[in-house]
């Protein structure tokens, strides 16, 4: 019997090895492909751009050189090289032709490259170049080249999916973020990211939920919200922002024998604090203020540690009156924050007046 069991084992650990090793073997497989099939445009469009204009940007569009070129590579190749596509080639191309410079010299095809030369060649050009084709697509589309730089920072260091990076770019993060931010901070979001080190960097200006699916309408209450959120929790980390762990939803603690209830812990890794987060399907009013203040004082006396940072508050609601909220917290407050929710996405035009 023993025997048998530690057959049973010795094969469980090879097959949990084996897909293991496949996992990853497919995995980098596929980051492989994503690189070479950005190389290839890349290059692809370098040779339209000089073939129609000589290098030249402000030459006139050699349209009927696509349209021709079209016509060949999709007679040779297939579909995949329409004009719409090697018109988002030469784009590409032309966005990100200031990084020539930075790419590893492509081998020719006689050339007899060893397979580390080869391994080293794909690392280099990753480098450069570490997002799949769908997300450059995607980030060509932005005008800005300040917006356009802050969010392939952020899909790279956050690792988002297509989708989610779409989604960011509709419900405006860029925009959200920087609503506050004076013309050099929203320099540096453009050449580093998200920043986080104190709590109102992690604060966008409203949250968009459209992903919980409620109804624009005020018949469903605070608990019909919060599950909603919980049903979409990695969708509500990832509108929080940067950095946010799930700890709990409807967390008790007691005073004087009376039970209390924060509607959702969450934790930061970045900031290294707690953050109590209180929902409100109406307009915030003074006591909902500080009621998050009681919350606040609890943690910081009672739960957090020493190593940890000062608790972190924020009430999200659906309309708040920025008087009321100034006149209740302290002046030298850094720790309570109400901002606003909206169920559906301002179009990037709005978001922009309002910046503006």
């Amino acid at each position: 019997m023993a025997k048998v069991r530690t057959t049973a084992i010795t094969s469980n650990i090879l097959i949990k090895q084996a897909v293991d090793l496949l996992e990853a073997a497919r995995h980098q497989a596929v980051r492989n492909t994503n690189s070479l099939m950005v190389f290839t445009y890349f290059h692809l469009g370098r040779l339209i751009v000089e073939h129609e204009q000589g290098g030249n940007t402000k030459a006139v569009y050699g349209q009927e050189t696509i349209k021709q070129l079209s016509k060949e590579l999709c007679k040779k190749f297939g579909n995949g090289f329409s004009q719409r596509n090697l018109e988002q080639i030469r784009t590409f191309f032309l966005i990100y032709r200031n990084r020539q410079k930075k790419l590893p010299i492509p081998q020719t095809p006689s050339a007899k490259s060893s397979l580390k030369s080869e391994t080293a060649f794909q690392a280099s050009f990753a480098e450069v170049f570490p997002l799949s084709w769908s997300h450059y697509v995607a980030l060509c589309r932005i005008k800005d080249t300040a917006e356009r730089s802050f969010y392939e920072i952020e899909v790279t260091q956050g690792n988002w999916s297509v989708r989610e990076l779409q989604r960011q770019i509709n419900s405006g993060l860029f925009e959200r973020l920087t609503l506050s931010k004076d013309k050099k901070s929203v320099k540096e979001f453009a050449r580093k990211g998200q920043l986080v080190e104190k709590p109102e960097d992690v604060l966008k200006n409203p949250y968009i939920l459209e992903f919980l699916g409620l109804e624009e309408k005020n018949s469903y209450t605070e608990s019909d919200l919060e599950k909603a959120i919980i049903n979409k929790i990695e969708h509500f980390l990832l509108e929080m922002g940067k950095g946010f762990l799930f700890q709990g939803r409807q967390v008790r603690f007691s005073l004087d024998g009376e039970d209390f209830f924060v509607d959702l812990v969450l934790y930061n890794r970045l900031l290294q604090c707690f953050v109590l987060v209180d929902l409100k399907i109406g307009k915030l009013k003074h006591q909902d203020i500080g009621q998050m203040q009681m919350y606040v004082n609890y943690y910081d006396r009672y739960i957090r540690t020493k190593s940890e940072k000062a608790t972190v508050g924020i009430i999200i609601c659906k309309d708040k009156s920025d008087a009321v909220i100034e006149i209740t917290l302290p002046e030298n407050n850094r720790t309570i924050f109400a901002k606003e929710y909206k169920l559906y996405l301002p179009t990037k035009a709005e978001l922009k007046r309002i910046v503006e």
